[in-house]
């Protein structure tokens, strides 16, 4: 499709939203619920929220994004509460931190139930088509959109959340063409505008694995992957009788020696090797022949076989992403356990796409350069369905709160893992997609998955996003367990005969004095559900049994947590807004350079920049001080 030069105005808008991927569709949703008149543009109507490459939501750390966009009142957990066919809650064994939630999605059933609820928001229209520039007036502001076929939408703030399809290309071995992923029209002509207005782009990459046949893989030589009894909802405003269902299966198989050998042996066909493809790809979702590269010691990877949905025998080959040819491919899938005969549906490939420095963006994701345009999701150099939600949702709330002249919403690392994400890659930048995981995070133990609607959806009802109903179902959450609590801590037992037969039945010690429920409740082998012999217990819901459960069993490293949380936030609370660092005594010249490109919201958030050194620091906070006393 060439770009069409004569123009018309298509409509006025509050806000223009570039894109209907996982970001698109949480920024979209949350401007139009919070009253702004939004526009959303999409590549492809059958691409609204699609799962292009991996068919579930959530996983280690992951899952607590999920858990936080709905905290906030955004849809994805809703829309995967729907459209799940299995579930599984993962870390199970560990402390209760990392324990995240990950379930299958029908694929095509989460588009279409995604694809309903922007239809049927009152304050959004949907818009097929491509958009080729963003409009600014001569302040650099941006005030809207035209599209290859002249349509201009103007708008007082505008959202790119483009995921892969700015100028995308994919790769298969010696084969590459312009293309956005599973074969849809890319976006080739936007990035010629960004660029044209001071915005640098950069080469990342990304990949999927093929699909196959379900009735070509021989299931009996795979370990079966069953679904959890016990369901847990993604949102908050779901219980799990309501949404419990029949789930299918997944499967785990492996590679073998002989397909890494085969791979080692063709590598000079793959795209990367070639010299095809310049971006930098995920490290913590590596390619098959990455993995054999750089693991030449191991001789199988897991393989976890999915399927895509209820109504269709395509499956998923997860762990076997690749950039080689197609004809290798037919041979290489047939080299893993169970797939001898298997018969590929869809090809793999690696998709390159332009990104943005994220460090260009305020922690608001607002542009630095360019007031009232945002950025969010893989276009700001994050990977996966869940980080893009996430920075969906929160450019979604600032996009609102800029329009009505109010302070930005930010999320300290703190207090959420989106906070972490999003200071993450404004702060720190990234050179390769960014992965939340749970290591990145300083407070996990207060940031778990079970509390998020605790620590979020109070800002969110002030806001505006999170309903009456949301907001009230928190407290009354809060009600019962800190209920609880005080029950646990008002009831006492003797060292009895019987008592001290049933702890003892239970793998713990006996009694030698009495005790509070809450004090055993403390001992690792005793849980909630054990103290039904000595109280009528009140709450039978996993999430917040878990969470009473870590009060009380992690009641000492919370408080210590607590108190580290305390000194962060007096860092993060030091503005260094219109700050002059030129006037700081003993600031090293890379230092100053840094602060000032970056521009530091606050003092917690310099001392995270690269190159800025806690000497650096500490000179800042001594000039601050001799000032304040001036």
């Amino acid at each position: 499709m060439q770009r069409r030069e004569k123009t018309y105005i298509r409509g006025t808008f509050d806000a223009v939203v570039v894109g209907a991927g996982h970001a698109g569709c949480e920024a979209a949703l949350a401007l139009a619920r919070l009253g702004k008149k939004t526009a959303v543009i999409t590549i492809s109507l059958d691409a609204i929220a699609a799962m292009s490459c991996n068919p579930n939501i959530g996983g280690t750390g992951k899952g607590h994004l999920v858990r936080e966009i709905d905290a906030l009142g955004g849809e994805m957990a809703k829309n995967i509460d729907k459209t799940y066919i299995q579930s599984r809650m993962l870390n199970t064994s560990k402390g209760p931190a990392v324990h995240s939630l990950r379930v299958q999605a029908d694929k095509q059933a989460y588009h279409r139930e995604m694809k309903k609820t922007l239809e049927n928001e009152p304050n959004l229209t949907i818009i097929q088509g491509e958009v080729d520039e963003v409009i600014f007036d001569d302040n650099g502001r941006a005030t809207g959109v035209r599209m290859t076929t002249g349509a201009v939408l103007e708008a007082k703030a505008v959202i790119l959340a483009t995921g892969t399809y700015l100028k995308g290309r994919i790769f298969e071995g010696e084969l590459n063409y312009e293309s956005g992923p599973d074969g849809r029209f890319p976006a080739r002509y936007l990035s010629a505008s960004l660029n044209e207005h001071g915005i640098e782009l950069r080469r990342m990459k990304t990949g999927t694995p093929a699909r196959v046949h379900r009735r070509s893989i021989d299931t009996s030589k795979m370990a079966v992957q069953e679904g959890d009894k016990t369901i847990v909802p993604f949102s908050f405003m779901n219980e799990a009788d309501a949404i419990r269902k029949d789930q299918a299966v997944c499967y785990l198989t492996y590679t073998t020696k002989p397909m890494h050998e085969y791979i080692l042996a063709h590598m000079d066909r793959s795209a990367r090797t070639l010299g095809d493809i310049t971006g930098e790809g995920p490290r913590y979702c590596p390619s098959i022949e990455d993995k054999v590269l750089r693991f030449k010691d191991k001789d199988q990877h897991q393989v976890f076989i999915e399927p895509e949905g209820t109504d269709t025998d395509e499956m998923y080959i997860q762990g076997v992403s690749t950039a080689l040819p197609e004809e290798m491919q037919v041979e290489m899938y047939r080299m893993i356990e169970g797939l001898e005969h298997s018969e590929i549906m869809r090809s793999a490939y690696a998709i390159e796409y332009d990104a943005i420095d994220p460090t260009s963006l305020k922690l608001s994701l607002e542009s630095k350069k360019h007031e009232n345009l945002f950025f969010a999701g893989q276009i700001n150099g994050s990977s996966g369905y869940e980080e893009a939600a996430a920075q969906g949702i929160m450019a979604g709330i600032n996009c609102y709160l800029k329009l009505e002249g109010k302070e930005p919403f930010i999320i300290k690392r703190s207090e959420g893992y989106i906070g972490v994400l999003i200071d993450d890659l404004v702060t720190k930048g990234t050179n390769e997609p960014y992965r939340m995981m749970t290591s990145r995070c300083e407070y996990r133990l207060s940031l778990r998955q079970d509390n998020a609607d605790m620590r979020l959806t109070d800002y969110a009802y002030r806001i505006g996003l999170a309903s009456e109903e949301r907001y009230n179902r928190m407290l009354a959450k809060k009600e019962r367990i800190d209920g609880e609590l005080e029950k646990l801590k008002s009831k006492s037992i003797g060292p009895k005969e019987e008592t001290n037969a049933y702890l003892e039945s239970l793998g713990t010690t006996a009694l030698k004095t009495a005790v509070t429920l809450e004090e055993l409740l403390r001992r690792p082998e005793i849980h909630y559900n054990n103290l039904a012999k000595f109280m009528d217990l009140s709450m039978d819901k996993p999430d917040e049994i878990l969470e009473l459960e870590t009060i009380v069993k992690y009641d000492g490293y919370i408080k210590k947590q607590n108190k580290e949380i305390e000194n962060f936030l007096k860092m993060e609370e030091r503005s260094l807004k219109d700050f002059d660092y030129s006037l700081v005594k003993g600031l090293k010249t890379e230092a100053k350079e840094k602060l000032e490109k970056f521009r530091p919201s606050n003092l917690g958030q310099a001392s995270r920049i690269s190159g800025v050194t806690p000497a650096d620091i500490n000179n800042i906070i001594i000039y601050m001080e001799v000032n304040k006393r001036k």
